[in-house]
């Protein structure tokens, strides 16, 4: 693959030195263009003007027309053509880095690739893809589907019903990919619609490859990164406590068994609800204490009985005595949790409860790392509430998130650094190579500066399953 528009430079594998940046930064970004899966599929801005971590630039979110009705004596009615400023501050700044000892370095270029470069990018994208891919807890007010399990029968409708919602949405009909769990794209395989050569027109494909294509309005891909949060996590329940149970739709409901003690019902607290399946959270606690009423949101998908349980994952708490300031994006310390919270499950905590992040890293059983940086800050003792268990699969219009990438400057000369950026396909990959004398090495640095954005939240939806 050739870099449009940048200089490129042949490799051999007998190449006299292999530490020549340019070779490094090219490979890098087509290893990272072959690997992304959502960070492709989303809208994606770059301009190639060098920026700096923490800097905040604007994407534009277009805008939205009403057609008009006029008789032949009427002019037109103009409408203004504003796109909003959508602010990203450029805050993921992503990077892997891997020594070449010694010795190693006399191994051909391509050599070094297969070994090194390679396993490190394809960190990044998948890094990328999990940042993306987190987003779906910003969409889970259009969802369909049950966290308890899709079946064969059951997961066509449920993927209809997703459709329709975002139908209802108003969200353009060409552009929709869905991104599916592991678990859910084994589930469609067995449907054999989806696998009869002649029914898909696809010579076999879908057959040979397991690959979905186009179906039911969506682009479908599997993607490994996609939330699939495993059961065993310890709960704890209360019930609906109403005769008549509860529509779809619900907001506020009486509730029993709320234990204010353990407080792991608490406003921010996610929860899922039999006959419902679906991911809600806490907003307000009403009746006490000790609590009888709560109200949820997005709202029940489904009907739900009396005694029906109401399930959440038993809280965390932040473990760090000053806190998290807003901003902040690296790793959080939480009290051990057993078993520990898991990459792809929903979190939120006490003092922030109007946002919902995703866990995009764990550190055992003590640490996290979110999807994005913390919107309000965090003090020590705060609750950490976990989203349930279940499977997510993510559908979404290109134009429903923004990932925003800008190139990274070069280090000053002198610095004894060779590095080289290179920007295709509205990607910047930057590497950068020095010695370490002390590690008697080359230490190799990849790295990526970008920012992500949720541009408008009626453009995608949840399946869960």
């Amino acid at each position: 693959m050739l870099l449009v528009g940048k200089p490129w430079i042949p490799v051999y594998d007998n190449n006299v030195d292999a530490f020549i940046p340019e070779l490094w930064a090219n490979e890098s970004l087509m290893i990272l263009v072959e690997n992304l899966i959502a960070g492709s599929l989303v809208y994606r801005d770059f301009e190639p003007v060098l920026a700096a971590y923490g800097d905040t630039v604007n994407t534009r979110r277009p805008a939205d027309f009403d057609a008009k009705r006029k008789v032949v004596a009427d002019s037109v009615t103009v409408q203004d053509a504003v796109a909003t400023n959508v602010p990203v501050i450029l805050d993921q700044h992503i990077h892997t880095s891997f020594l070449i000892r010694d010795g190693e370095e006399s191994k051909a270029f391509k050599d070094l690739v297969d070994e090194f470069l390679r396993p490190a990018v394809i960190s990044i994208a998948r890094a990328i893809d999990r940042i993306v891919l987190g987003q779906y807890v910003n969409f889970e007010a259009a969802s369909a589907g049950n966290l308890a399990g899709l079946t064969s029968t059951t997961v066509r409708p449920a993927i209809l019903n997703l459709r329709t919602k975002m139908n209802q949405n108003k969200c353009p009909l060409q552009g929709r990919s869905l991104i599916l769990n592991p678990v859910t794209e084994g589930t469609l395989l067995n449907l054999d619609i989806l696998q009869a050569a002649y029914a898909v027109g696809d010579d076999g494909t879908a057959l040979r490859e397991a690959s979905l294509g186009r179906k039911l309005g969506y682009d479908m891909y599997m993607d490994q990164n996609m939330a699939s949060v495993l059961a065993g996590q310890t709960t704890a329940v209360a019930t609906v406590n109403n005769a008549g149970g509860y529509p779809a739709g619900t907001t506020t409901m009486t509730v029993s068994g709320l234990n204010l003690t353990a407080a792991n019902f608490q406003v921010g607290s996610i929860v899922v609800i039999d006959g419902d399946g679906s991911s809600q959270t806490i907003t307000a606690l009403t009746g006490g204490p000790p609590y009888t009423g709560m109200s949820i949101s997005p709202g029940l998908n489904a009907a739900v009985a009396n005694s029906a349980n109401i399930t959440t994952v038993v809280k965390g708490t932040i473990n760090n005595a000053a806190g998290y300031p807003a901003g902040y994006n690296k790793e959080i310390a939480i009290t051990s949790m057993t078993p520990p919270p898991q990459i792809g499950q929903s979190v939120s905590f006490t003092n922030d409860t109007t946002n919902t992040y995703t866990i995009i890293d764990v550190d055992g059983s003590v640490g996290i790392i979110l999807d994005r940086s913390l919107v309000n800050a965090v003090a020590n003792g705060d609750n950490v509430h976990l989203g349930p268990a279940g499977n997510y699969s993510f559908a979404f219009h290109q134009n429903a998130i923004a990932l925003v990438v800008r190139p990274l400057a070069k280090p000053k000369a002198g610095t004894g650094a060779l590095s080289a950026v290179v920007n295709w396909n509205d990607l910047s990959m930057r590497v950068t190579i020095t010695y370490d004398g002390n590690k008697q090495g080359h230490l190799v640095t990849t790295d990526i500066l970008c920012g992500i954005a949720v541009l408008d939240k009626r453009l995608g939806g949840v399946l869960y399953g």
